[in-house]
């Protein structure tokens, strides 16, 4: 199924980005504050492009184009980290880099939703190929950087770029879209009932992984772990995400939005103070299974109140603010100030993500209970 594919590619690369790119910058000489200053300026720069290139997509009748390009502009510039140098250079690839690949989430979203709402698939199941696709790149990438150095991750990265950009060419055409208010701008979306709340929860659980995606595979390290385990640990902890996201209108039938919302921030809470405590393999190993839901539950939740909330017209603009102003603004606050915290406090850095999840319980509990 073309939107398999999709989610197999995209995904795939960011089972590269998240565990290696960080370990790449450092290799090549950045300090952890200079880390997350890079990691910190390319949520910066999603920021922007994401929500322009959704308003983009929300005025074109195709935009599976508008994903291809994106994709492959990602490719190229992923290149870039392979010949960067100094912290100026990595800071101009990553920027352009995430100008790139900001979009491609959630326009691959917003295609998937679509087809999801009109009966043509099942998000929940193309998502859990997506997490599958995550995890094997994951363990893949792991093996082969144990082999042949952090020197290939850029390589990795671009490969799947291009993987992405033959997926978005083999889509199906989207299907007419119901009338609506097709001019409706940023601030006409945000105004729609319960969005605004959504974003602010999605930001807060969310961004309670900004120190696991900057500093976990460099803290694993440090402790002794191979890269190898390291790339096992962030695949295991994908495995519950796949069976969740495959039990997903099981769940969302049971439980609702809200009580995922819920459980995403209950788990998250557990999963931080336990990697604060120990770096001993199995307390890591038995905390990664709360991946599926510290992320997961809340991304299946936000998913199907987007759904519900937002007119198909304004979807592409709804879901890049989600991903910028939600998720994206909270997690490059957080990116930025965990590099001094990791810096100071080593592994205490993720007692700050546990007070993140503690904030956003109560904002859980008044959300609405979505489509069942």
């Amino acid at each position: 199924m073309p939107y398999l594919a999709l989610f197999s590619a995209v995904f795939a690369t960011i089972g590269v980005v998240q565990p290696f790119l960080p370990a790449f910058l450092a290799a090549r000489g950045l300090a952890p504050g200079e880390v997350s200053l890079a990691l910190a300026l390319g949520s910066g720069v999603r920021l922007l492009a994401g929500p322009l290139a959704g308003r983009g997509a929300d005025a074109l009748a195709d935009p599976r184009w508008l994903l291809g390009l994106v994709a492959l502009a990602g490719a190229l510039a992923a290149a870039g980290f392979a010949g960067a140098a100094g912290l100026l250079g990595f800071l101009a690839v990553q920027a352009a880099f995430n100008a790139a690949s900001a979009p491609i989430i959630p326009l691959s979203d917003t295609l998937a939703l679509g087809a999801a709402g009109q009966g043509r698939i099942d998000y929940g199941r193309v998502r859990a190929a997506g997490s599958l696709a995550f995890m094997l790149a994951s363990a893949l990438a792991g093996w082969l950087v144990g082999g042949w150095g952090l020197g290939l991750v850029p390589w990795l990265v671009a490969g799947g770029m291009l993987a992405t950009l033959a997926a978005a060419l083999t889509l199906p055409r989207p299907l007419p879209r119901e009338s609506g208010p097709r001019r409706a701008g940023f601030l006409a979306t945000l105004r729609l009932p319960g969005l605004a709340r959504l974003l602010l929860l999605s930001g807060l659980i969310q961004a309670s992984h900004a120190a696991y995606y900057g500093f976990a595979a460099i803290h694993w390290a440090a402790a002794g772990h191979s890269p190898g385990t390291i790339g096992l640990l962030w695949a295991e902890g994908v495995v519950g995400e796949v069976l969740l996201f495959m039990a997903g209108r099981r769940l969302m039938r049971r439980l609702g939005a809200r009580g995922l919302a819920l459980l995403a921030a209950g788990a998250g809470l557990l999963r931080w103070l336990a990697l604060a405590a120990s770096t001993d393999l199995p307390v890591l190993a038995l905390a990664q299974w709360l991946h599926a839901f510290s992320f997961g539950a809340q991304h299946l939740a936000a998913m199907n109140l987007l759904l519900a909330l937002v007119p198909p017209a304004q979807a592409g603009t709804a879901q890049t603010l989600h991903a910028a102003l939600g998720v994206g603004l909270l997690t490059g606050l957080m990116t930025l100030a965990s590099g001094p915290l990791y810096a100071a406090f080593g592994g205490g850095v993720f007692l700050a993500m546990a007070l993140l999840c503690a904030a956003a319980l109560p904002l859980a509990l008044a959300m609405p209970q979505g489509r069942r």
